[in-house]
């Protein structure tokens, strides 16, 4: 057992200086760190950005051409004419080219491009985030039970609202392929206008 008087000894052989122990970080270090993250996060952020925003006009890409290729398989199996259209109810087909406030697929034997009856599938989602619009005023794809779409030759282009680098396309051809693609520049200046 250590004597009082030993400890005393030791504590004055450490001297004051070495005997204080630092637990922590001081506030100039704390916040030396802070500028230098904040500094990282402020370079990161922009390539950030446009990456998620490319990533979102993909995934619509594909959203649409996914939607496309049902809508003919749908007229090629039920042998009725089956309507692709931009809509803003979920009900009825609108007459905007503007397509990001949502879509519907229906029925339409009468041919007066409306739904027959409620919509076999619709869907939304882009509003606020991309600008969807349709090329040439075109306002929707008709699609046959041959699988045609004769008369809907159709391009619908996707751009960002904030910038236009990354504008792609879905091509409708009047046989019925549907097919991705990347907008020329002239497409991509008229999404660049209709947002």
């Amino acid at each position: 057992m250590k004597s009082r008087h030993h400890f005393e000894a030791r504590k004055q052989r450490i001297g004051p200086a070495q005997h204080r122990r630092q637990y922590g970080a001081s506030l100039i270090e704390q916040i030396m760190v802070l500028v230098i993250i904040a500094s990282l996060a402020g370079m990161a952020t922009p390539p950030l950005r446009k990456m998620l925003t490319h990533s979102q006009i993909q995934t619509a890409q594909s959203d649409f051409m996914s939607a496309l290729r049902t809508a003919r398989e749908t007229a090629v199996t039920s042998g009725k004419q089956t309507l692709f259209c931009p809509t803003i109810d979920r009900t009825h087909c609108s007459e905007a080219v503007r397509w990001d406030t949502g879509w519907l697929l229906a029925s339409d034997a009468d041919q007066d491009n409306q739904p027959d009856s409620a919509p076999i599938y619709t869907g939304s989602g882009y509003a606020g985030k991309l600008a969807i619009v349709s090329s040439n005023g075109r306002r929707f794809v008709r699609f046959h039970p041959d699988g045609s779409a004769s008369g809907s030759n159709l391009t619908l282009l996707f751009c960002s609202p904030s910038n236009n680098d990354n504008v792609l396309a879905v091509v409708i051809a009047n046989s019925g392929r549907v097919r991705g693609a990347s907008a020329t520049s002239d497409q991509a200046a008229g999404c660049a206008q209709a947002r």
